[in-house]
């Protein structure tokens, strides 16, 4: 609490301390340009940026306690609710932390590790489709906006089709699934990749080489590369500074290592290397690859991990979850960056003591001050756009 009235004071203080001729100016929460229930609080002289101050807490999810009262299993429903766009890639990171605290890991059947992956990556593509429709509109690009949507749309069909849920979807379950793919996903599904690939190059044509946006994007909101180590960045916000850091690749976790795909990073093409172009590329070069990882696992679940009636995706899903006293912390790579979870266990108990989670948004989102000083407000729009947060992750 002293902590806090000290911050307060200091708070305080600069508001007291703005010249006559700077203006405090409020944005969000619940702005277009916001992403969420974000409130920022700008300090401006003009139309220059001095100061961008976020204030969080207008969605508190409070999923950390909400699983210390309820058992393993319980709490992967609320895994969903933290990224609502990447759902399943937040159950994936969860659920894998806790088969690997049972030692199980090593006896999941690779046909549900190739489902768990095939799902995970559709549902990055929609969720990097959500990044780059509505960076696109931040700009004021309107089409691309409507094209994002329009496929991601097949997505969240498929999704809905294999889990029953339209965005929560609850589908992969420590130690199996909750049901196998419905007979005739793998041929939909190529369907969709052989429909998606030409209308990313569509997308690649009206928005990544339009001038328009080069300008309004390129050498703006620069973040090297020592500057996001430090504040913690991960994901496309880490690469789009050039730095080769992704964990499904550095970890190596479930069958990522089996299959082939490159890692996309920040080259400086259009402007200064980490700038809003270069994490905007980032995300569509990254759908490229998911489309690709895609296909490598369709390929596997019709040749070598055929569905076959005796296949039971529950099968070693545990009736119920007994853990030794332990600390563990697991992390996976989701669309945004680093999800990590961190457990503290206790002796014959199926919930945990502890469970904390980070959000790759939260430290994603804490650079925004370095970024946005001295910057344009119409830059800012640009700069917080190329963030691409969820305030479900931030505020939990």
């Amino acid at each position: 609490m002293n902590r806090y009235n000290e911050g307060l004071a200091r708070y305080q203080e600069k508001i007291a301390s703005i010249k006559s001729q700077e203006m405090v100016i409020n944005m969000g929460p619940q702005h277009p340009s916001t992403h969420g229930v974000l409130r920022l609080e700008l300090i401006t002289d003009g139309e220059i940026v001095k100061e961008v101050i976020p204030h969080l807490g207008y969605l508190h999810r409070c999923f950390d306690k909400h699983a210390e009262s309820m058992n393993f299993g319980k709490s992967i429903p609320f895994t969903d609710r933290l990224d609502y766009l990447s759902s399943m890639n937040n159950s994936h990171a969860f659920v894998m932390g806790v088969e690997r605290m049972l030692g199980m890991e090593q006896s999941i059947p690779k046909r549900v590790e190739y489902i768990r992956v095939l799902v995970c990556e559709l549902n990055r593509i929609a969720s990097h489709l959500i990044a780059i429709g509505t960076y696109g509109i931040d700009i004021g690009a309107f089409t691309p906006f409507m094209w994002c949507f329009r496929d991601r749309e097949h997505i969240m069909a498929m999704l809905e089709w294999a889990s029953g849920s339209r965005m929560l979807y609850n589908y992969i379950w420590i130690g199996g699934l909750f049901y196998d793919l419905p007979v005739g996903f793998e041929e939909r599904c190529r369907e969709f990749v052989d429909y998606f690939k030409p209308k990313l190059d569509e997308l690649d044509e009206i928005l990544t080489n339009n001038q328009i946006f080069i300008a309004r994007t390129a050498n703006i909101g620069v973040l090297p590369a020592d500057v996001a180590i430090n504040y913690g960045c991960s994901g496309p916000m880490l690469r789009g500074s050039g730095i080769k850091w992704d964990l499904r690749r550095v970890d190596g976790y479930s069958v990522y290592p089996e299959l082939e795909f490159e890692i996309p990073v920040g080259e400086g093409k259009m402007g200064q290397k980490g700038d809003c172009w270069d994490r905007y590329k980032v995300r569509v070069d990254e759908v490229r690859e998911s489309v690709r990882i895609m296909e490598q696992c369709l390929d596997r679940l019709t040749s070598d991990f055929k569905r076959t009636p005796a296949f039971d995706p529950r099968a070693l899903v545990p009736k119920k979850v007994n853990l030794k006293a332990q600390d563990y912390y697991v992390r996976a790579e989701n669309p945004k960056g680093e999800l990590g979870f961190y457990f503290v266990t206790q002796e014959r108990s199926d919930i945990p003591r502890r469970v904390k989670a980070r959000g790759p948004s939260f430290n994603n989102l804490s650079v925004l001050p370095a970024l946005g000083k001295d910057v344009l407000i119409a830059d800012l729009i640009a700069i917080l756009g190329s963030i691409d947060i969820v305030l479900g992750e931030v505020d939990r």
